[in-house]
C-alpha cells in the first residue's frame, strides 16, 4: 500500500486552486465586450440582445434589428470585436448572429419590434396566452387573445377579443409564434 505525505496532496491542491484563480483572472470581461458592440450599433437601427461569456473564452453576441438581421452586418460586427480584442493576449471563440426567430424575448426593443404580430405568453403562474401583440409601455406590454366568453343572454359562449396585462419582469417568456398557414 502507498502513502503519500500531506505536504504533496496540499501542493497539488494548491497547484489546482492557482490554475482556477488563473482560469478566472484571465477570463474575458463581458462589460468590455458589450462596450465594444454598443460603439458599433452607434448611429445603426440594430440593437444588443445580449453578450455571454464563458471561462472558455467563448463569446456569444446576439443583436437584432426590425427588419431582421443581415449576415453582412454579423460579419462587419464580428471583425469589428476582433480589432478591438487582442488575441496576443487571449484567445477566444467568437459568435455573432440574430436573436433566433421563435426565442424569449430579453429585451423591451423586441417587444416593440413585435408589436401587431402574434405571440405567446408564458405567466408565472404556468398559463399560456397566445394573442397579438398589442401594446408596450414601459416595461408593461398587452397581449390580446381571442378567447370564448359567457356573454348574458347567450346559451352559448362567444368568441370575444380579451386583453392580457403583463410585466416583462414577471412572466417566464414572450416569444414571437411562427405560422406556416
Amino acid at each position: 500500500m502507498r502513502t503519500f505525505a500531506p505536504v504533496q496532496w496540499n501542493e497539488g491542491l494548491r497547484r489546482e486552486f492557482l490554475i482556477l484563480v488563473l482560469i478566472i483572472t484571465f477570463m474575458i470581461d463581458k462589460n468590455i465586450v458589450k462596450e465594444i458592440v454598443e460603439e458599433w450599433l452607434k448611429d445603426k437601427d440594430y440593437f444588443l440582445v445580449d453578450v455571454e461569456t464563458d471561462a472558455s473564452d467563448r463569446i456569444v453576441v446576439e443583436i437584432d434589428h426590425a427588419d431582421g438581421v443581415w449576415i453582412e452586418d454579423c460579419v462587419a460586427l464580428s471583425r469589428y470585436i476582433e480589432e478591438h480584442l487582442s488575441r496576443d493576449e487571449q484567445d477566444y471563440e467568437l459568435e455573432v448572429g440574430s436573436a433566433g426567430i421563435g426565442q424569449p424575448f430579453k429585451v423591451e426593443q423586441q417587444y416593440v419590434n413585435h408589436i401587431g404580430k402574434p405571440v405567446e405568453v408564458l405567466a408565472a403562474d404556468g398559463t399560456k396566452c397566445k394573442g397579438i401583440l398589442k401594446a408596450v409601455e414601459g416595461r408593461h406590454f398587452t397581449v390580446t387573445a381571442e378567447e370564448k366568453v359567457k356573454v348574458e343572454g347567450k346559451k352559448r359562449p362567444q368568441l370575444m377579443a380579451v386583453d392580457h396585462d403583463y410585466d416583462m419582469d414577471s412572466v417566464k417568456y414572450t416569444k414571437y409564434l411562427i405560422s406556416f398557414k
